[in-house]
């Protein structure tokens, strides 16, 4: 599979380019360019399909001009310990919980692969990764936990001052661990430029291997793209109409993943996500995608630490205004409508739902009637486990559910007690001193 930027169509280069090297020089992000028709895997895969086996199947389908069938299923074996859980509500809805990873969110998903994927192609050709990123805490937690025994891939997380938390001893670089954590003083946008500036010298990001593990990496959309093919493998023998997925807009990366689903040949019909300033819809009714109204080319270069999927979701349609219409259905959702809807699901169903989901399945109660025919589904994605949420569940039915103890311990603040990090000089020479252990 080969891939291009969104800013400059003549660019071609392969999965692996476009995994080390995740930055595009013209500023844009990569998008895949020949898309592979996947109509043979995905009708095969049936409710007995395994996540692991369906996500080591299409990993060599889509790269396995690049890597043996054997590394491809290795990749998805060492990336996914854990699997989606889909329940069926009723006749017309189904729930696909994507919190049963390392610490309760679905990024769990698409860092193990990366991960995965950057250690087992490392040791067969050589070569280290080293991650920059900016994270509120999540990202460093699940990092922690899929780095531990890895020796070619290592991180420097950045935090604002008093933010760390999910690490234990044994992760940190001068313990021999394989994360090291710093933190700055500042605002988050702040903190992102510095990051940023580092990235602005592309010669020193290739000479000390630097990518970022957010989803501007299109390694971390493919591995959320395994979530709409298994989703169809559970339930394809039981809906005979329209398929429909509603899921919270996030920062867009599970639904450029669910189209990029689309393109592979997933028989799915379109997307219901909750409107944003970002992607909303006009005064007529139309999905409208704000940043659409400056040509890409005009705009400044994409910030590695701030995914430009909502770019990519552009490239998909193009100037094709009605497609967009008829695939992604932007709902204008209220705080009363989401707990309305949190509250629906736990007296009808039984399920707590984080917010993100119960804004979701606001959005899909209020277009069903528009959309869905009358042997159509849907698929409720949840991203995060609900006790994350506890205070919105309270507030929303009255309770909430225990918190799990790995999602706890991820949640730990931690105190580093060492020096502040003040700008893009002090990161580069964290960089260095991280690749002298390789």
């Amino acid at each position: 599979m080969n891939f291009t930027s969104t800013r400059n169509e003549n660019l071609c280069v392969k999965f692996s380019q476009a995994v080390r090297d995740c930055i595009p020089e013209d500023g844009g992000v990569f998008i895949p360019t020949d898309i592979e028709d996947l109509r043979r895997w995905i009708y095969y895969i049936n409710k007995k399909t395994t996540f692991t086996s369906l996500a080591g199947t299409l990993t060599s389908a889509f790269i396995g001009d690049e890597f043996s069938p054997i590394i491809c299923n290795k990749i998805a074996m060492d990336a996914f310990p854990f699997s989606p859980v889909l329940k069926q509500l009723d006749d017309r809805l189904f729930l696909m919980e994507l919190y049963n990873g390392y610490t309760g969110y679905h990024r769990d998903y698409g860092v193990s692969y990366l991960c995965s994927y950057l250690e087992t192609t490392s040791e067969l050709n050589g070569g280290n990764a080293l991650f920059l990123d900016f994270t509120h805490g999540g990202l460093g937690a699940v990092l922690a936990n899929t780095l531990r025994g890895k020796k070619h891939v290592k991180a420097v997380l950045v935090y604002q001052k008093g933010t760390v938390r999910g690490l234990e001893e044994k992760d940190l670089f001068w313990n021999g661990g394989n994360i090291y954590p710093i933190e700055m003083d500042g605002s988050e946008e702040q903190i992102k430029a510095e990051i940023a500036k580092v990235f602005a010298d592309k010669s020193y990001v290739h000479e000390n291997a630097l990518t970022v593990a957010n989803t501007t990496n299109v390694c971390r959309l493919l591995g959320q793209v395994f979530f709409y093919p298994y989703s169809f493998a559970k339930i394809k023998e039981r809906i005979y109409g329209d398929l429909y997925y509603a899921l919270d807009a996030g920062n867009y990366g599970t639904l450029t993943a669910g189209l990029m689903s689309w393109k592979f040949a997933l028989p799915v019909n379109g997307f219901v996500v909750p409107s944003t300033n970002a992607l909303s819809r006009d005064g007529m009714g139309n999905p409208v995608i704000l940043d659409s109204f400056v040509d890409v080319n005009k705009r400044g270069a994409v910030n590695p630490i701030a995914p430009a999927n909502l770019e990519r979701l552009e490239h998909f349609f193009g100037k094709n205004g009605v497609m967009l219409k008829n695939f992604v259905y932007p709902v204008e959702v209220s705080d009363v409508m989401a707990e309305s809807a949190a509250k629906e699901l736990y007296i009808k169903y039984g399920v707590y739902c984080d917010e993100q989901a119960a804004r979701a399945y606001a959005a899909a109660k209020e277009t069903a009637s528009d959309i869905l025919d009358e042997d159509g589904a849907v698929v409720l994605f949840s991203y995060s486990h609900p006790s994350i949420h506890s205070d919105f569940c309270r507030h929303a039915i009255g309770e909430s559910p225990d918190i799990p103890s790995i999602i706890s311990f991820s949640l730990e603040h931690v105190d580093l007690n060492r020096p502040l990090a003040d700008g893009a000089d002090a990161l580069r020479k964290i960089v260095e001193e991280v690749n002298k252990k390789f």
